[in-house]
């Protein structure tokens, strides 16, 4: 009876090994730590002066500096440094926000206004946005923001699930587009905030050009307030060519939108063009939260997206 009792003990032991599962946090993930940027706007705007924030070690940087990640951060996010003609302009959409013993990130959808009599008059639509890259400033026009960001890191793992925690308002207002040139144009239907994570092996071909297939899926998107945070949420990764599954959804798909820096350090398009086998190993991985759902200068005013203690799961 002993040895039978050993026996079923050491089973349930290795059972519990076996399906035991590993949380890694992202690296400064639990945005606890944030870098401090003073600008001052160009006088035609004011000469205000404005804070925005990085995700990254406590520090503060005064001036208007082209900002890169610091401290090992793999975060950037949209806050960003402009400087158009000249004319310096400062945008933040990202803030941190104390919570508990900590802090989180607080992504807002805002309307940035730069005015200057006779001269400038812009009233631009951004989605508050973190993501897993670098953002390129300074910021020289606003044609074409992805072109802008360097999408995704090196990365070979193969997680079960991006864990993190959640919060959600969506305001009553309607979606709208302003880009700062064009009317402003009120949209039917409504603007979700969102977090994706997108396993991909990339590959580089004798002009530099960035090829990429989809090795791993997770993306969801959230229409309703919740009555508070949702803790220890997770997105499942899916392997392979997910297109004929239940759970698939059309957002889900190919990315053909964002950019990536190629070995000669050139910000050139990455183009996912198909689906990997579902026991390939990636290459790089792309993490994004945001207040909206991709569309540039598109999103309704106010919509706010709080995320918390990102990490992966094994």
């Amino acid at each position: 009876m002993k040895r039978v009792f050993l026996t079923a003990i050491a089973a349930a032991v290795m059972a519990l090994s076996i399906n035991a599962e590993t949380e890694t946090p992202i690296n400064f993930g639990n945005f606890d730590k944030w870098v401090t940027r003073t600008i001052t706007e160009s006088s035609v705007l004011g000469g205000n002066t404005k804070t925005i924030y990085e995700i990254g070690p406590t520090q503060k940087i005064n001036g208007a500096k082209a900002y890169t990640n610091l401290g090992g951060s793999p975060w950037a996010t949209s806050n960003v440094y402009a400087k158009v003609m000249g004319v310096v302009k400062a945008s933040g959409s990202v803030t941190p926000e104390a919570r508990g013993g900590g802090k989180c990130a607080k992504l807002t959808t805002v309307m940035e206004h730069a005015k200057a009599i006779g001269i400038i008059n812009m009233d631009v639509l951004a989605n508050g946005t973190i993501f897993l890259g670098q953002m390129m400033e300074p910021i020289t026009s606003s044609k074409n923001p992805y072109s802008k960001m360097n999408m995704g890191i090196p990365f070979k793992k193969r997680p079960k699930y991006l864990q993190f925690d959640y919060k959600v308002h969506v305001p009553a207002g309607k979606k709208i587009y302003s880009d700062g040139f064009s009317a402003k144009k009120t949209l039917k239907g409504q603007d979700y905030c969102e977090v994706f994570i997108i396993l991909q092996r990339r590959w580089e071909d004798a002009n530099g050009n960035i090829h990429a297939a989809r090795v791993g899926t997770g993306r969801e998107r959230y229409g309703k307030s919740t009555s508070g945070w949702v803790n220890k949420h997770r997105i499942a990764v899916h392997y392979g060519d997910i297109t004929g599954q239940s759970y698939y959804h059309s957002y889900m798909g190919l990315l053909k939108c964002y950019y990536a820096k190629n070995s000669k350090g050139k910000l050139v398009k990455v183009i996912e063009e198909k689906w990997d086998d579902a026991n390939a190993t990636p290459t790089h991985i792309l993490v994004m939260a945001s207040s909206g759902c991709g569309t540039p200068y598109t999103g309704v005013e106010g919509m706010t997206l709080w995320v918390d203690n990102m990490a992966f799961v094994y």
